[in-house]
């Protein structure tokens, strides 16, 4: 996952419960422009701030550990 996708998958959710980029900055204690610079996909955001934001949404990131040795022949 980069940062254009978790900016539009923080897009999507926001838009689905119905919250403004300002009633969610104040929900997740963090600027109405760093709401902005995440959907938008910035990638120079904190994580920390960015995982305050997805659960203040019901979200949670995940990682999934790839091995590339595995993957190939």
């Amino acid at each position: 996952m980069n940062a254009e996708e978790i900016g539009m998958a923080l897009l999507k959710a926001r838009k689905d419960l119905g919250l403004r980029q300002a009633e969610l900055a104040d929900l997740a204690g963090v600027s109405e422009r760093f709401i902005r610079d995440v959907e938008k996909g910035k990638a120079t955001v904190q994580l920390n701030k960015v995982i305050d934001v997805l659960s203040v949404l019901g979200l949670e990131m995940t990682i999934e550990i790839h091995d590339p040795l595995k993957a190939k022949p």
